[in-house]
């Protein structure tokens, strides 16, 4: 039975703002309602690798070697800043082409899949923070398991969108404004360098 601390303590972890948050809002504001809805799939989708592993115990291994966690951890932060260089360096860095919206649409649920697979941390934290949810008398931990990390997906997913859509209310008037474009754009590209620096440079 899932719990209401469960419930509490995920909304909790999922309002706080990471690079998943970060991600979608850019799209709704750069593109609009439906781009960040692509974010928001995307970036709920890449929590199955971690949860999978975080079930099966793989998650271990990042715990135990430092190697295996070292080259994870730099991978994303180096992807991160890649992130930030793309946005940086354009002056309308999620622009879509009206002829190229499946492609980008695939494009832009890519790279928030990316985003959350290439956070190491993302698997420890699923490693701690699932079994302690976990009854002792269940019959079937993983499967107890398994359906929490699902509320946790849909929790996600769910506040993803909506803060998507909220920015996607203020996409007319950032697209009409160049100056406020540029302005948003160097804030959301500084912002992803943070974070990609912040990975790269923490302990675990």
């Amino acid at each position: 039975m899932i719990s209401i601390e469960f419930l509490i303590t995920s909304l909790v972890v999922v309002l706080i703002p990471g690079t998943g948050v970060l991600y979608t809002v850019a799209s709704g504001l750069f593109i609009g309602k439906r781009a960040s809805l692509y974010a928001a799939i995307g970036c709920t989708f890449g929590i199955v690798p971690p949860l999978l592993a975080s079930v099966f115990g793989l998650a271990a291994i990042f715990h135990t070697s430092a190697l295996a966690f070292q080259f994870v951890k730099y991978l994303g932060a180096a992807y991160l800043l890649y992130l930030a260089w793309s946005m940086w360096r354009s002056s309308s860095p999620l622009a879509i082409e009206s002829d190229q919206t499946e492609l980008s649409a695939r494009s832009i649920m890519l790279k928030g899949f990316l985003i959350n697979i290439l956070n190491p941390k993302l698997s420890i934290f699923f490693l701690a923070f699932l079994p302690q949810f976990v009854s002792p008398n269940v019959a079937q931990p993983l499967v107890s398991m398994f359906a929490l990390g699902l509320v946790f997906m849909l929790m996600t997913f769910l506040v993803f969108v909506l803060y998507g859509f909220m920015a996607g209310s203020f996409s007319a008037f950032i697209v009409r404004s160049q100056k406020a474009s540029m302005a948003i754009q160097k804030v959301f590209a500084g912002s992803f360098a943070a974070l990609g620096l912040k990975l790269a440079f923490t302990e675990r």
